[in-house]
């Protein structure tokens, strides 16, 4: 299986001191696909920025020109998590740009799915909005581009961040060609995501929040997977699957209280992997959002790629968690599939 790869170098350029979400997330992603030799082993996708009219699909013109103008004014705080400086407009604009030259890649055949390794983040970036250490929303915008100019109807978005992708839930929410489904730490930043919102208008039913409590591991979220996330999305029938991948769940993460492996992150990326090429051709974009340990995010990566690629992941040198009292979710998986209509 041919796997592409995307990053943008400028991406070193936004950062401040002390933030989590810094350049060294990156950095030592790459720095672990260039030892282990997987970097040679993917295709190279180019690097672009995003088009004015490509934002314009999810971020209206004003909103696109007053961030531009925070940015150029910086260095400075949008809110208390989230900071610019003068270049962070133009490297967001190259974050959303490559993770759409990584989808345009896959819709077209040029590779069979992708990885894209960029940030700033995205997911919390609503189409007014910059927030939770995102400025634009990489992913909504990948999606309407294969919409709009590639003809794919219907997209399926799945978010194994820990954090709820609320600005992804807004841009789609009365949108029923776009399935959006979360798994996340509920209460938890940024407030939204309970299972009751679940889109309205042409979206309704189109919106599948499962809020997981404090603790979830490996199998509690193959069990959300086993009775949420692959039932929905096979009656949804996508033509593309995108999933914002945040290593934020991974018990070693500084800013969660999740439990999840990086062999439990093989195992999410493989049954995505599996619901793509039963459904839409194999097609399928993984991109990169939060994760803070540098050990996890980096082997949380190469992890996702080594699946992507047909291969048994290396285990990574975290393991998993030697004990925990896991939660009991079998009460809310059930509520959940009697809401979407599974049971």
């Amino acid at each position: 299986m041919t796997t592409g790869f995307v990053t943008n170098p400028n991406h070193y350029q936004h950062f401040t001191t002390g933030h989590p979400e810094s350049p060294e997330r990156l950095e030592v992603v790459l720095a672990l696909l260039r030892e282990s030799g997987l970097r040679d082993r993917l295709h190279e996708i180019e690097p672009r920025e995003a088009t004015d009219e490509e934002l314009s699909w999810v971020h209206p013109p004003q909103f696109l020109e007053e961030l531009r103008r925070i940015c150029a004014d910086g260095p400075g705080m949008i809110d208390i998590d989230t900071y610019v400086q003068p270049e962070s407009y133009n490297i967001a604009l190259t974050a959303a740009g490559s993770t759409i030259a990584a989808t345009e890649a896959v819709v077209k055949g040029d590779v069979d799915s992708a990885f894209c390794a960029v940030r700033p983040p995205g997911h919390h970036a609503g189409p007014e909005l910059a927030m939770g250490f995102c400025l634009l929303n990489n992913i909504a915008i990948a999606a309407e581009v294969a919409r709009k100019r590639h003809g794919v109807e219907r997209v399926a978005i799945i978010d194994i961040d820990v954090h709820h992708g609320n600005g992804t839930q807004d841009a789609f929410y009365d949108d029923g060609g776009v399935l959006y489904v979360s798994t996340h730490l509920f209460p938890f930043y940024p407030g939204t995501g309970p299972p009751r919102e679940t889109g309205s208008g042409d979206g309704a039913g189109a919106n599948v929040n499962i809020a997981l409590p404090a603790g979830c591991g490996d199998a509690e979220y193959c069990a959300a997977f086993d009775q949420l996330v692959e039932p929905v999305v096979q009656r949804f029938r996508p033509e593309l699957i995108l999933v914002s991948c945040g290593f934020d769940a991974h018990f070693a993460d500084p800013i969660a209280n999740m439990a999840l492996s990086n062999a439990g992150y093989g195992e999410l990326a493989a049954r995505s992997l599996r619901l793509a090429q039963e459904l839409c051709d194999g097609k399928i974009v993984f991109l990169l959002e939060g994760g803070y340990d540098l050990i996890a995010v980096p082997w949380g990566v190469r992890t996702v790629i080594e699946v992507l690629l047909g291969e048994e992941p290396t285990p990574d040198p975290l393991g998993t968690l030697a004990f925990r009292e896991p939660p009991d979710i079998s009460g809310l998986l059930a509520e959940m599939r009697r809401l979407h209509g599974l049971s």
